[in-house]
């Protein structure tokens, strides 16, 4: 049996599951995420194959590079790695890109589906390496590394190549076509249906989620048949760097060109991602980031689909709750979660001025602020419990920001950050959250409170009602953009009212989140990851329209 061939065999299974999961939207997953699944040394292995990579050269066999290399990563838990990847000139591995594509364009759906699941089974093997790479890379705590960076980024890569097949499936890969002519001989055509790449894709990834943002882009792309140029944040090569690897010598194995998949690796301060981006021979470009360069991408790179997700400002509307203990809980601990740096944490609190009813009875705004600070204290006060929250500060924007909080820069504080030493890592830099009371009308806090603050500082917005609180809700979504949106109420009035608001400003709501599941959290083949109809993002992960436009259809008709 030819290699592609055992490969479409070995998952169909998986991806038949994929695709059924798709539809019902329930929680599945083929990754496991429990630590101990991947074996008694699973953890050992993992981190003594990371430990092998430091301070060395990273090999990748045949790819294209200038003889120098490039690396400054430092861990957000203060250990340079030292490793040297190799450099390419844009020319280079665009020409390599292109030089690849051909056998790659001519695959059947079902081959490159089978491919993207092999590389995702080697990745998965590996997942306690790659949670060590996430983690010194990113400043995720090891245990959220692990998941977000491992078994749930691979469910995001996945749920696009399921994607990815469902929508190159639909039309037949042939058809005949008659058409009755009365007492004359009908019509007849065959007609071929093919798909078609759009060309190469480039992936810019991200500092926080190097896998879970970057993954979605790339195995949409490689599975509708296009080359990829994996181009990594300078401080999170590494992750992407053994993806590329892996994925190389699946490719290789398969018996197709390695070059399908490359890396763009700079200097500080090189700029490679707009020289790339503006490349007549770049046609897909999946970028998380600022907002700054993802507006510049748009605006720039004409030539290719951009989908973008950038800057928002997610926002809590608290009505009412009947489980008081368990908004607090659930609130402090979605705040806490990785010290505020998810593109989905809530930033923004708004709470009316005269107070909300919960099951305890009673409590007003101040009183609510002040529990949740407690809770947040109470969540936090361990060190060593703190730290497997916190994680690690990822860049100096984020320090700067909790300096400023906690000199008072953005408003009254109803909880300072603190600084917490790390018990095994003494280099690390961990702050916790600050909570700040501002005015929901006041022209000095909305300046504040109406950007995103990205990093642990946390805006108590005192609004005049709670109508006030969803209309301010809709206003931020509408002209800031909002990865999420969270509501807690008893009232079917209120209730509605905040659906109609997100439908209206287009963002995801979750209500009355009080147990295990949080705002800043969504499962792959369930929950959709952006929606692409605020200025946060214009694309969503995953649905049809991240993968459909990455592949046309050329028809080729002829008399039967």
């Amino acid at each position: 049996m030819a290699p592609v061939d055992e490969l479409i065999e070995r998952h169909q299974d998986t991806l038949s599951r994929a695709l059924t999961a798709l539809a019902e939207r329930d929680y599945w997953s083929p990754y496991p995420e429990i630590l101990k699944a991947y074996g008694e040394t699973g953890a050992a292995d993992g981190k003594a194959a990371f430990e092998a990579l430091l301070g060395a050269p990273f090999a990748l066999p045949g790819h294209p590079e200038s003889g120098e290399t490039a690396g400054s990563e430092v861990s957000p838990y203060g250990i340079e790695l030292n490793i040297g990847y190799p450099r390419a000139d844009v020319d280079a591995l665009l020409t390599a890109a292109a030089a690849a594509r051909a056998d790659w364009a001519a695959a059947s759906p079902a081959a490159r589906a089978a491919v993207c699941l092999e590389i995702l089974a080697r990745i998965n093997a590996r997942s306690h390496e790659m949670a060590q790479a996430v983690m010194h890379t990113t400043g995720q705590a090891y245990a959220m590394a692990f998941q977000a960076g491992g078994p749930h980024a691979q469910d995001r890569g996945l749920e696009a190549v399921a994607y990815a097949y469902a929508e190159q499936a639909k039309l037949p890969g042939t058809a005949s076509w008659t058409k009755p002519q009365g007492k004359r001989d009908p019509l007849k055509l065959s007609k071929d249906f093919i798909t078609v790449p759009r060309g190469t894709a480039l992936v810019i990834g991200c500092n926080t989620f190097p896998t879970w943002n970057g993954y979605p882009g790339l195995f949409a792309s490689l599975a509708t048949g296009n080359p990829v140029v994996v181009k990594p944040h300078p401080r999170a090569v590494l992750p992407l760097a053994l993806t590329v690897r892996i994925a190389r010598e699946v490719l290789t194995e398969a018996g197709f060109d390695p070059d399908l998949v490359t890396l763009a690796v700079e200097r500080d301060g090189q700029g490679i991602a707009k020289t790339l981006a503006v490349h007549p021979d770049v046609r897909i470009i999946d970028y998380t980031g600022s907002t700054e360069f993802g507006d510049w991408l748009e605006e720039n790179a004409k030539q290719a689909l951009v989908y973008t997700e950038k800057a928002g400002v997610n926002t809590v509307v608290i009505d009412s709750t009947d489980d008081y203990k368990g908004m607090l809980n659930n609130l402090s601990f979605a705040l806490s979660l990785y010290t505020g740096q998810m593109c989905t944490t809530p930033q923004n609190l708004l709470i009316p001025r005269a107070g909300i009813t919960t099951d305890q009875g009673p409590k007003s705004y101040d009183e609510v602020v002040a529990d949740l600070a407690r809770a947040i204290e109470g969540l936090l006060g361990d060190d060593a419990r703190a730290t497997a929250i916190l994680g690690a500060v990822v860049n100096p924007a984020v320090l700067q920001r909790s300096a400023a909080a906690a000199g008072g820069e953005y408003g009254d504080l109803a909880l300072a950050p603190r600084v917490i030493e790390h018990p095994e890592f003494p280099g690390a830099t961990v702050r916790t959250p600050a909570l700040v009371k501002v005015e929901a009308h006041k022209p000095d806090d909305r300046s504040h409170f109406l950007t995103e603050c990205f990093g642990p500082i946390y805006f108590a917005v005192a609004t005049e009602s709670t109508s006030d609180a969803v209309d301010l809700l809709r206003q931020t979504v509408t002209e800031h953009g909002a990865m999420t949106a969270t509501g807690y109420t008893t009232s079917p009035e209120v209730e509605h009212a905040l659906i109609q608001a997100c439908l209206d400003s287009g963002v995801c709501l979750s209500l009355n989140l009080t147990g295990g599941v949080y705002p800043n959290q969504t499962a792959a083949f369930s929950d959709l990851h952006g929606t692409g109809a605020n200025p946060a993002a214009n694309a969503a992960y995953t649905d049809a329209a991240f993968v459909a436009n990455r592949f046309r259809v050329i028809e080729v008709r002829r008399p039967a």
